[in-house]
């Protein structure tokens, strides 16, 4: 079993250009096994076999391989130093920020940017580069339609202001969908550009092993200008940050030194 599935390490590699070696074993194992066997494959070699020749059940496997858990200001303190504290003293220095949200997911994180900067900047300044290997995320984040649960955390003058009530969904403004821009691409391959202001990468980097971590800390460091800012999650903090040329601005955010 242990061979099988890194065979369909090496297969997928091949197919997608996809490392899956860079995530942690166990627990990506256990999150395909039972999409596997959901869909009635018995292994790692049928369940490949079936990918190659079939275009929905390849962006199932992306589907589950990357965790599309969102939801818009998600932990919504850490919003509030990002805009009390953090990017007051960026548009200090520069208001054409250049701002990227990376492993978008279904687009909550880049749209809650959006949104806090409205109260700072006109919408025709703001523009955010967004970023996910998931097509079908993409997809979902240019609709801009998002179940109620989405929304627990929106502060309510927010939510009066850029969204629309269509049944039990939530329609986000096209003001909003019109300063983000949906990429697709792969953090671990894939070049980041730059040099960005702002970078924020939240509850993604959890999922991978030790040395892929190293390798997009420097990847996430190169990727910022100086004095831009590194935004991580709440299970994130690094504990290093000096190996990366960052230092700690407030907690969970990185100043690139």
């Amino acid at each position: 079993m242990a061979d099988d599935y890194q065979e369909f390490i090496q297969n997928i590699k091949r197919k997608t250009g996809i490392d899956l070696s860079l995530y942690k074993e166990a627990q990506m194992k256990r999150r395909l096994i039972s999409l596997y066997e959901k869909k009635g494959f018995q292994s790692f070699g049928s369940f490949f076999s079936a990918i190659v020749n079939n275009r929905e059940l390849l962006n199932d496997f992306l589907d589950r391989m990357t965790i599309n858990v969102s939801e818009f200001y998600r932990n919504s303190q850490r919003w509030e130093v990002l805009e009390k504290n953090i990017l007051p003293g960026l548009l200090d220095q520069n208001r054409n920020l250049k701002i990227w949200s990376a492993a978008c997911s279904t687009g909550e994180e880049p749209y809650t940017i959006a949104m806090i900067l409205s109260k700072m900047l006109p919408m025709s300044e703001i523009r955010i580069t967004a970023t996910d290997i998931d097509e079908n995320a993409l997809a979902r984040a240019r609709m801009g339609i998002y179940p109620e649960r989405s929304l627990n955390e929106v502060p309510d003058m927010m939510k009066q202001k850029f969204f629309q009530r269509e049944g039990s969904f939530y329609k986000i403004s096209e003001d909003i969908k019109r300063t983000v821009t949906f990429k697709k691409q792969n953090l671990l391959s894939d070049d980041f550009g730059g040099p960005y202001d702002l970078i924020v990468c939240r509850n993604v980097l959890i999922y991978f092993t030790e040395e892929a971590k190293d390798q997009l800390y420097h990847k996430f460091s190169g990727a910022l200008r100086k004095d831009g800012i590194f935004f991580v999650g709440s299970t994130e903090q690094i504990f290093n940050s000096g190996r990366y040329q960052l230092e700690s601005a407030e907690t969970f955010f990185y100043r690139k030194e």
